[in-house]
């Protein structure tokens, strides 16, 4: 039995139309001076625009940062710790995709903490309280509104350092699938991959445990159910509102199991080649479950005892080859690419890569330990 020590952080605010309550919320915590985070395309969407109002209706001077890329780097949180200096926030809110609330951590740790966002790489680094966070997630992917980690990359080097700490973890998430029916087709096809791999790869982990394993289960209810649904009808408010709680959930389970291989062989691929972190989780997925499968079908298989909303999920009979067959078949009807090859992947790169690959702190939670050799067969395997 693993043992978990688990406490709930994060009030979680579900609903179509729940952004309207984003004063409201913030008025709660007591909060008359905010730093709204967000991206220029959530800024363009209106939905930026809608949450200030809110704001602003409850007597709350705002103030927003859009100054962020996709993946933000030290840059981004650098530029907008300038803004939270000049304004002095009581609140942040990311207002976004997993970068928008990423980022809004990332600026957070600076903040509070002072120093650069490397030392605050690993867990348990920030040594000030810091500043009550809400988290507004416009896509079905991260989770990052319920984990307290932040992913930031060093401007410098690339490298992705993983910044986590329980004072980090926001305050609320509020979840409104309305916020997520703008997507571009591509960006619910990257973000929906990714959140189902977080389902996934949370089922097996090395500390996977009660808690976690809830989480997971619930997530992949969700996510798998949805996911095809969502592509072919965008507007779906349920079919949406599923794909974000489950994201949500997916989250939590993060944050009480971890992650794996898959996401240990994504990130040199982003790394090296800019391929977008959905389309690279989502490529090496499957091969990372055949080669997990051979010591832990049975986990596997007691993840396809549950069943979906309807959908045709795969089911225990199936076993590791048609759970992984079926994230293909997911990862084919977004339009995403299935093998490293039509991702123009250098065959000559995959040793370095795996060696990148084996220093991921996420390899370290695989069920199945992984060497640099192993993670080359598994890229191998992907081309």
């Amino acid at each position: 039995m693993q043992s978990f020590d688990f406490q709930p952080r994060t009030r979680i605010v579900f609903g179509p139309g729940k952004i309207e309550a984003l004063g409201q919320l913030a008025s709660e915590i007591g909060a008359r001076r905010a730093l709204v985070v967000s991206d220029p395309g959530v800024v363009a969407a209106g939905h930026t625009a809608r949450g200030i109002a809110s704001l602003e209706a409850a007597g709350i001077e705002t103030h927003l940062f859009d100054g962020l890329a996709e993946n933000p780097s030290t840059d981004d949180v650098a530029a907008g710790v300038k803004i939270a200096r000049r304004y002095e926030p009581q609140l942040l809110i990311g207002l976004g995709g997993g970068s928008s609330m990423d980022c809004a951590k990332g600026i957070n740790f600076i903040y509070t903490g002072g120093g650069e966002m490397k030392d605050y790489w690993g867990v348990g680094k920030a040594l000030k309280e810091m500043l009550p966070m809400i988290a507004i997630p416009t896509t079905a992917g991260t989770g990052s509104e319920t984990q307290s980690f932040a992913l930031i990359s060093d401007a410098k080097t690339h490298a992705k350092m993983a910044c986590g700490d329980k004072k980090a973890s926001c305050r609320v998430a509020l979840l409104d699938p309305e916020l997520t029916v703008t997507q571009p087709a591509r960006v619910t096809a990257l973000t929906g991959i990714d959140a189902i791999s977080h389902a996934l790869e949370t089922f097996v982990t090395k500390k996977r445990n009660a808690a976690s394993l809830a989480f997971s289960r619930e997530s992949w209810r969700l996510l798998a159910s949805h996911f095809a649904q969502v592509l072919a009808e965008p507007t779906n408010i349920e079919a949406r509102g599923s794909m974000l709680l489950g994201a949500s959930l997916a989250g939590l389970a993060i944050e009480n199991s971890m992650l794996g291989a898959a996401h240990a062989l994504a990130n040199p691929l982003t790394a090296h080649y800019n391929i977008p972190h959905g389309q690279a989780v989502g490529v090496m997925l499957p091969h990372v479950i055949r080669f997990n499968g051979e010591q832990f079908a049975h986990w596997y298989v007691d993840l396809l005892s549950t069943r979906g909303d309807g959908d045709a999920l795969p089911g225990p009979s199936d076993g590791v080859e048609g759970l992984a067959q079926f994230v293909t078949s997911l990862v084919e009807k977004s339009g995403l690419s299935t093998t490293l090859t039509q991702l123009k992947v250098d065959p000559a790169s995959l040793e370095t890569l795996a060696g990148e690959a084996a220093k991921q702190w996420t390899a370290t939670f695989n069920p199945r330990e992984v060497s640099a050799s192993d993670l080359a067969a598994i890229y191998r395997a992907a081309i």
